[in-house]
């Protein structure tokens, strides 16, 4: 094995480790992006349950507001 001038073995090229500095940097980038999508999926489903709640029960309090009347 041939190794350029300053470089010891066991050592990676430069170019290979920015490759692999390259791709960790975008495998996190994507990481972030698929958690921060789940957890605002996840609020967004939240929300549209409370909603769906307080809609029924706003719902069933005219029902009855009606039927005193």
């Amino acid at each position: 094995m041939v190794f350029a001038p300053g470089e010891k073995p066991g050592n990676e090229p430069e170019e290979v480790r920015l490759q692999n500095a390259s791709k960790q940097i975008v495998q996190n980038a994507i990481l972030q992006a698929v958690r921060q999508v789940s957890q605002e999926s996840r609020q967004r489903e939240e929300r549209a349950n409370d909603n769906r709640g307080s809609f029924q029960l706003g719902v069933g309090q005219l029902t009855k507001k009606h039927e005193k009347k």
